[in-house]
């Protein structure tokens, strides 16, 4: 690594996804150095202030080599930051999700998170630095269909709340980034993953849910997605507020999650049920 030692500098996970990307460039613009976590490397981070480092957070050989690697580059001065952006969206009925695929999502969401904070923690201290995890609407508002997904992410909100007060002797502030749907590859790569779990499912259990799936999909097909700016933006205000929030949203859909989880749980379930076309279905019968 050749980039300078000097300056604030931040570890940044998932830097080569839309929200990572967007991150990374942004707060390089403003001045950041940037340690930007890929598996693999990415032309698009090949920029001023931008340090791109392997880094898999289901892996803790991994992520203990990042961590020295960093260590060694910063020489002591430790990190402004440490963003725990990297994530995959898995979805589907709970009858058809494989239960690997569960495992992949808290591997991702939660674990990789765990292991990254173990290992930075030093580096935090040393820089007086803080955390910043991206979470997502859908841990406030359990979605249909998306249920790995809204129980990944809330598992890391409640984390978070736990870990804030955890490092707070060491003034080690720990925020919550919670953005809207964002025009990002995840949805692509999410939609393709549960593609082929059905593919490999018992036909007479995917045929029980086919109204529901074709009712879903129909309404995600109108859904208005956000550019990554939008919550890489909200990402940079809590990395550079002098008291960073506990809490950040990103875009109108976020907005409205919170509102969601505010009204009686019946009628949050009519209004998904009227939004996402799965009123009046009736259930197929097994075969």
């Amino acid at each position: 690594m050749t980039a300078p030692t000097n300056g604030r500098a931040i570890l940044l996970t998932g830097a080569n996804g839309g929200i990572g990307r967007a991150c990374a460039q942004a707060l390089a613009a403003k001045g950041f150095h940037v340690y930007a976590g890929v598996r693999t490397p990415a032309p698009e981070l090949d920029a001023t202030g931008i340090t791109q480092i392997v880094l898999d957070v289901t892996d803790s050989g991994s992520v203990a080599a990042a961590a020295d690697q960093v260590a060694n580059h910063r020489d002591g001065q430790g990190l402004h930051a440490v963003i725990n952006n990297a994530g995959v969206l898995v979805q589907g009925p709970t009858e058809l999700v494989p239960i690997d695929e569960w495992h992949r999502q808290f591997e991702v969401n939660v674990h990789g998170p765990v292991r990254v904070i173990q290992a930075f923690l030093p580096l935090l201290r040393a820089g007086g630095g803080r955390i910043v995890n991206v979470s997502a609407g859908s841990a406030r508002v359990a979605f249909p269909f998306l249920g790995p997904i809204g129980a990944s992410k809330s598992a890391l909100e409640s984390y978070s709340e736990s870990l804030r007060v955890e490092l707070a002797p060491w003034r080690i502030p720990v925020s919550i980034v919670q953005p809207g749907a964002m025009r990002t590859e995840i949805f692509a790569k999410s939609t393709a993953s549960a593609e082929a779990a059905l593919a490999e499912a018992d036909p007479r259990t995917v045929a029980l849910y086919e109204r529901q799936l074709v009712a879903f999909d129909t309404a995600a097909a109108g859904q208005r997605y956000a550019p990554p700016e939008v919550a890489a933006a909200a990402i940079v205000r809590a990395v550079g507020a002098r008291r960073p929030k506990a809490f950040y949203t990103a875009g109108s859909d976020a907005r409205l999650a919170i509102w969601l989880a505010r009204i009686p749980a019946r009628v949050r379930d009519h209004v998904f049920q009227r939004a996402l076309g799965l009123s009046g279905i009736e259930p197929a019968l097994a075969h």
